[in-house]
């Protein structure tokens, strides 16, 4: 099964979910905001790809954080604060992506 997790109003969402339903691809879709992340989940994705990839230092949530923040992220602060991670976050298997490119979810259909 494959779970995307997101915001549902995220234009990047948009367009992976958007893909993901044209190609008849079933996916079970978890906003963070309606359904926060457990901290063992959020774990495990650090663990998986770590905090670099995880984290979108483009956002308006990041950019606010003080440069000791920053400097390092916590699971407490990013659970507080569920927009810092890059959106979608895609987990098939086992498998962990982030972000959405066509082709990068190819594999998929």
């Amino acid at each position: 099964m494959i779970t995307m997790y997101g915001i549902k109003n995220c234009d990047t969402i948009k367009k992976a979910r958007r893909f993901l339903e044209d190609h008849q691809v079933e996916f079970k879709f978890v906003d963070f905001r309606q359904q926060p992340i457990e901290l063992t989940l959020l774990q495990s994705f650090v663990d998986q790809i770590g905090w670099d990839k995880l984290i979108n230092k483009r956002s308006t949530t990041y950019r606010s954080l003080s440069d000791a923040q920053k400097a390092n992220i916590t699971l407490e602060l990013t659970l507080k604060n569920p927009t810092l991670i890059k959106r979608p976050v895609l987990v098939t298997d086992g498998s962990i992506r982030v972000g959405f490119s066509e082709k990068s979810y190819s594999d998929l259909v």
